[in-house]
């Protein structure tokens, strides 16, 4: 029996996917549940795994779009598995490992001779286009004949551009997540009044609880005690106090939430992902924390899926991670608000009309501007900085070992 694989529909909305890779080879044995491709949506990579055991013949090529419930490969389940059949992986590496058998050697034709500096017919093309003297040119072909790509270069050069290096340049294809994520990002600079606003909060208050807790925070609950717990709060918080924040565009209407879905922007394999923490507002610092970790190792795995990616109300981008000192977020839509999170940095402050050394994080907020105004985008923005500040009382209600649950 001969059975047609289709492609399933990996969420609401997605009529079509990208075969990113097959991770089998055309005539292959693969067994029922075996990972055999992977697959992009404009939203997720996902496996796509075999549904029954079987000879399988592809019917889909690398790269190519396919709709949802199109047949892209068949699987022959009457073939008997091969004895001593190898996974399609060490067959691949096999195939890479295996000398090439040796070609009769062919009789070579005596080249022809040619005065140093002669271009050829194609260089000489070129080079009377571009107006170029082949006297200036230096041949790299036979006897210092002049070759097409040496006419090329000369192009280049006569353009006031260094040669002599290596000027080699790959064209690859973008997944359909990167092409999506980028017109999004398009979209939502064309399509919405977005601004940034600024401001800067120390971190002396934060490291300090965190230097007397982390340890005991980790050995009872077996995950780190880091700053995206804390930042989580005090968006929470301020998102409480400014709902306008919490809200979004639907055409001519305001949708506003009385609940906090936190988009964390964090790197994949196949770039940005955008998983949800869905009502952070009732979750603890050792929900967060647990959450964040849970969804980041499903991001690098490449197991995210649509559902948890959807559905946020607002995002937090945290660029510091990789040293970014200050950048202006780009807003998720159909989000109106981005938090941006930096590098922390020993700088001189002045407290109390005295000089002293903080660690200090300069926080942006990206917003836009037609359905949050200055006052609350300013006043959201402060309100996350004296979170930070004062955590304590502000996040901890008071009471940090209580709030941390040791």
């Amino acid at each position: 029996m001969v059975l047609e694989m289709k492609v399933p529909s990996p969420g609401e909305s997605i009529t079509e996917v990208e075969i990113a890779s097959w991770l089998v080879q055309d005539g292959d044995y693969v067994e029922k549940d075996q990972a055999i491709a992977e697959v992009d949506s404009d939203k997720a990579t996902l496996e796509l795994p075999a549904e029954e055991s079987g000879i399988i013949t592809l019917k889909a090529e690398e790269g190519d779009t396919v709709a949802v419930g199109q047949v892209v490969c068949l699987i022959d389940t009457s073939a008997a598995k091969p004895d001593g059949a190898a996974p399609a992986e060490e067959k691949k590496e096999e195939a890479k490992e295996a000398p090439k058998a040796e070609e009769p050697k062919k009789e070579e034709a005596k080249p022809a001779t040619y005065a140093s500096g002669t271009p050829s017919p194609a260089a000489k093309k070129i080079l009377d286009e571009k107006g170029i003297d082949a006297a200036q040119v230096t041949g790299s072909g036979k006897d210092g004949r002049i070759t097409k790509d040496d006419a090329n270069t000369a192009q280049v050069a006569a353009m006031g551009t260094p040669t002599g290096g290596n000027r080699g340049s790959e064209r690859t294809k973008l997944s359909m997540l990167r092409r999506k994520v980028a017109e999004r990002l398009v979209a939502a600079k064309n399509e919405t009044a977005m601004l940034t606003t600024f401001n800067e909060a120390t971190m002396k208050p934060i490291n300090e609880i965190r230097n007397e807790f982390k340890e005991e925070f980790k050995n009872k609950h077996g995950v780190g005690l880091g700053f995206m717990s804390f930042f989580t709060k005090a968006v929470v918080r301020a998102l409480q106090m400014y709902p306008d924040v919490n809200s979004m565009i639907d055409g001519d209407y305001k949708v506003a939430y009385n609940f906090c879905d936190i988009s964390v922007a964090v790197s994949g394999p196949k770039g940005l992902m955008v998983p949800v923490m869905r009502n952070a507002e009732t979750l603890s610092f050792r929900g967060i924390e647990n959450e964040i970790k849970r969804l980041a190792l499903r991001a690098r795995d490449g197991q995210i899926t649509v559902d948890e990616m959807t559905g946020g109300t607002f995002t937090i981008s945290n660029g510091g991670v990789f040293g970014s000192m200050l950048s202006t977020p780009i807003i998720n839509p159909p989000q109106s608000g981005i938090l941006g999170m930096h590098n922390i940095i020993e700088r001189p402050i002045a407290v109390n009309g005295q000089v002293e050394i903080h660690p200090m994080m300069y926080i942006a907020l990206s917003y836009d501007h037609r359905i949050i105004d200055g006052r609350e985008s300013v006043g959201f923005l402060v309100a996350v900085k004296e979170g930070l500040e004062d955590p304590l009382n502000l996040l901890l209600d008071g009471n940090a070992r209580k709030a941390l649950e040791l």
